[in-house]
């Protein structure tokens, strides 16, 4: 049964790879990155259970973590064009109105 997921896991991991690929728009690739982040996760589950290893449980839980934080960054960086703090620039530096 799990070496079923397995296989399924995997074959989707082929068809995100190609979605990446021919995506045309910046957001449909990062849907990509994180829709293959989500099932990476959920493959490194399946593994530690085949192999009787509750620790990649744990791997899982870090990776899953990484690949929000990761895509959040991304977008705020393609959004802003800075990652760190966003700079107003409707208001001039002396204050005046």
């Amino acid at each position: 049964m799990f070496l079923v997921a397995t296989i399924a896991l995997l074959i989707s991991i082929i068809l995100i790879l190609l979605r990446l690929y021919f995506s045309e728009t910046l957001f449909d690739r990062v849907l990509a990155v994180n829709a293959f982040g989500t099932i990476a996760v959920v493959l490194i589950g399946v593994v530690g259970f085949l192999s009787n290893r509750p620790d990649f449980l744990d791997i899982a839980l870090l990776y899953a973590l990484i690949n929000f934080l990761g895509t959040i960054a991304i977008l705020k960086y393609f959004r802003y064009r800075s990652i760190g703090d966003i700079n107003d620039s409707s208001q001039n530096s002396s204050g005046e109105n």
